[in-house]
């Protein structure tokens, strides 16, 4: 996606460029930095990017995202600059206050430490006006639909072909492929419609994932490239993919380090890219959510989708945009995710298998070994296990374990492994005492290691 950053008030387009330089992997086509109606803002995009950019920018308005709901959309109404981020959070955005009370803002918080450590996040599914977010939109618990089975399976495989062929817009496209039962789904239903069709996936030799990917790239026939990842290539690209994620979340980095390797390797064939992220928190497809009682489940698949913004699609985000890559979170469609919220829990975990529903609506769709496929965390099925947290707390002393955990803002580091990340993350950002606005995984891993 782009990269938008701006300081409401005009002249100061010196600044305002030193903020778009340091997230102009965002964009490497264009930019542009203009005074517009009592603001200096900037913007770097891709070439597939232009036109749409070029054609809302005649309207006053500066558009991020992909469209179809993900959008982070600027524009001057009725007097007042407004700033809409779009209802999950796929396309990002960050602000704080100048010393003499001008809003900043920018894609990524780096752009904004230019001027201040004091650093928030706009909410999803918020509105900005006048220095204060609001919410026009809540993510809450809805109305069970009361249809049969079949037709809800029937309806749901409709909406999801709907929300993948819409973002078709060019004869090559790509998809981040796994292997899993997310990323399967939408690949098989893109290859429909794009005449040229890569799939891409990467983890460690013989790891699950290449497996169950080249199963379901023969299956659709698309052009597959595998990525041989080894303990070395992790190594030489984390300072990266902090730098990019801007997290220490110790799940977030480690997933992230796949995903980064991945799109910089589908960044050399195509512009944009499809992605499951995002399905397991709709269709309750974590084995943690087994144990929660049925009438408690809505409620915590709200409380993931909720951390998407900051978890699985501030990954996906900042991968992809590292490389250029405009990346397509289907699952986070408006129109998916109000139909997925719908969807009776009974029939999301049904006689012990997650995402019951989802597989049943695809059972004509997919390879039978795909479709029974169980979760997989992302470097589990790439991989990695244990391989680079093990090296993480090899670089950790436990006396400094002891000593370094607690953080200035009263956070504790969980693992020697999130302490290693965030000495790398310290360098690039400081020892930032504000860190509200980075999200951290809930998981297993967050537990406190002794």
């Amino acid at each position: 996606m782009a990269g938008i950053a701006g300081i409401l008030k005009e002249g100061e387009q010196e600044l305002v460029s030193q903020m778009i330089e340091t997230i102009s992997h965002r964009g490497n086509y264009k930019k542009m930095i203009l005074d517009v109606n009592g603001a200096t803002i900037g913007m770097v995009w891709s070439h597939h990017e232009d036109v749409r950019i070029q054609k809302n920018l005649k309207r006053g308005i500066f558009l991020d995202g992909p469209g179809f709901g993900h959008k982070l959309e600027i524009s001057k109404l009725n007097g007042d600059w407004k700033i809409y981020r779009d209802e999950l959070g796929v396309a990002p955005m960050y602000y704080t206050i100048n010393k003499i009370g001008h809003l900043c803002f920018a894609s990524e918080m780096k752009a904004l430490l230019l001027i201040s450590q004091d650093i928030s996040e706009i909410p999803i599914g918020s509105v900005v006006t006048n220095n204060e977010p609001k919410k026009y939109f809540r993510l809450d618990l809805r109305s069970p639909m009361t249809k049969d089975t079949a037709t809800l399976a029937s309806d749901l495989l409709n909406i999801i072909a709907q929300t993948v062929t819409r973002r078709v817009n060019t004869n090559e496209m790509g998809s981040l492929l796994s292997g899993g039962l997310d990323s399967s789904i939408i690949s098989a239903f893109a290859r429909t419609w794009v005449s040229t069709f890569h799939t891409f996936s990467g983890g460690l030799r013989d790891a699950p994932d290449l497996e169950y990917a080249r199963i379901l790239a023969k299956h659709i026939g698309s052009e597959h490239h595998e990525i041989i990842i080894e303990l070395e290539d992790m190594i030489r690209v984390l300072p990266e993919v902090i730098f990019h994620t801007e997290s220490f979340d110790a799940l977030l980095v480690r997933s992230g380090i796949i995903n980064y390797l991945v799109a910089k390797e589908a960044s050399g064939y195509v512009n944009e890219v499809f992605s499951g992220d995002g399905g397991d928190e709709l269709f309750a497809g974590y084995d943690y959510l087994k144990t929660i009682p049925e009438g408690d489940l809505d409620r915590e698949l709200i409380n993931i989708m909720g951390r998407l913004h900051n978890t699985a699609f501030q990954r996906a985000d900042r991968c992809a945009a590292a490389h250029g890559l405009t990346v397509h979170l289907v699952f986070a469609d408006p129109m998916l995710f109000e139909f997925a919220l719908r969807i009776p829990a009974k029939l999301k975990i049904k006689d012990g298998i997650e995402k019951w529903i989802l597989r049943k609506s695809m059972e004509d769709l997919l390879p039978e070994c795909i479709l029974k496929r169980q979760k997989a965390k992302f470097w589990e099925g790439a991989g990695i296990q244990n391989l680079i947290s093990d090296y993480a707390s090899r670089k950790i002393s436990d006396s400094d374990f002891r000593k370094e955990r607690e953080l200035k803002n009263g956070w504790l580091l969980n693992t020697k492994e999130e302490m290693y990340y965030f000495r790398i993350f310290r360098e690039y950002f400081g020892d930032l005492e504000n860190l509200e606005w980075m999200g951290r995984i809930k998981g297993p891993l967050n537990q406190f290691e002794e």
